[in-house]
């Protein structure tokens, strides 16, 4: 059986986030690596070729859970098993359990992290889908200090974000959120949302955000169950396509779930 191997890189493991950071800023080719789920399935199919990584491993307080005033801050190092187990997490802000408890099988969540996937950006993740819709604000740190990005400004395209060149993903922050679900499709092969919706309840109106039918995560609010369908159908443009589900399918396919999610949404507010 043919086997695709990465091309050749240097590899450091700094032991703090400054050495981090001053190791991605030696090199703008250096990339740096978590739990590697994302990253290293890219660079075996040559997809990704980064000249250095830089392994955050054992950077001590990234893999972290704490109540943060009204909310919870997840350490960017945070496994998606330990987020879908973390009683301060479930406490909180339940349906991101649920979501990390749903990412690809037990032993990518034992590896996968929460700052991975949000650094990584694929669209058809369930974190950016999630978080957006939750409000939360994900936290970077770089060359130039530290700063925090609203999830919504943060995801700019297909596996492109708001990061600046050197920043790390140090955290994520998530208001404490009752009346919020999340529904998806999974595809069968990689557990990976085909579509996936999660709402959230405030006030007796919902809020939206759709993930993998775009580049990234689409808002939309609406103001009832019944209004929901053709909400979303006309805030989604430029629909991906695939040889699993076309961007007409995927379309049609986010306003069926969305009014699931708003549903089970309106049940828990």
């Amino acid at each position: 059986m043919y086997t695709m191997r990465p091309a050749g890189f240097e590899y450091h493991r700094p032991e703090s986030l400054d050495e981090a950071v001053s190791l991605l800023a030696q090199d703008g080719d250096a990339r740096p690596i978590a739990g590697g789920h994302s990253l290293l399935p890219m660079m075996k199919l040559r997809l990704a070729t980064p000249g250095t990584l830089v392994d955050l491993g054992r950077i001590p307080g990234l893999d972290r859970i704490e109540r943060d005033g009204d909310g919870v801050r997840i350490g960017a190092l945070t496994t998606h098993d330990t987020v879908a187990t973390s009683r301060d997490v479930n406490s909180t802000c339940p349906v991101l359990s649920e979501a990390a408890g749903g990412i690809g099988d037990q032993q990518v969540r034992n590896r996968g992290t929460i700052g991975g996937s949000v650094a990584h950006a694929d669209p058809g993740a369930d974190y950016p889908t999630v978080l957006t819709a939750l409000g939360a604000t994900i936290t970077v740190t770089g060359p130039n200090g530290e700063r925090e990005i609203a999830a919504g400004d943060f995801f700019t395209g297909i596996f492109e974000t708001a990061l600046e060149p050197g920043e790390i993903v140090t955290s994520v922050f998530v208001p404490a959120t009752k009346g919020a679900a999340y529904v998806k499709h999974g595809h069968p092969a990689s557990g990976y949302a085909v579509v996936g919706v999660a709402a959230v309840v405030e006030d007796g109106k919902g809020r939206l955000a759709i993930g993998g039918v775009t580049g990234t995560p689409v808002d939309a609010e609406v103001d009832s169950i019944e209004s929901a369908s053709e909400t979303v159908a006309s805030a989604l443009s430029g629909a991906i396509g695939d040889t699993y589900a076309s961007g007409e399918y995927r379309t049609h396919l986010a306003t069926v779930l969305a009014s699931r999610a708003l549903t089970t949404a309106f049940e828990r507010a």
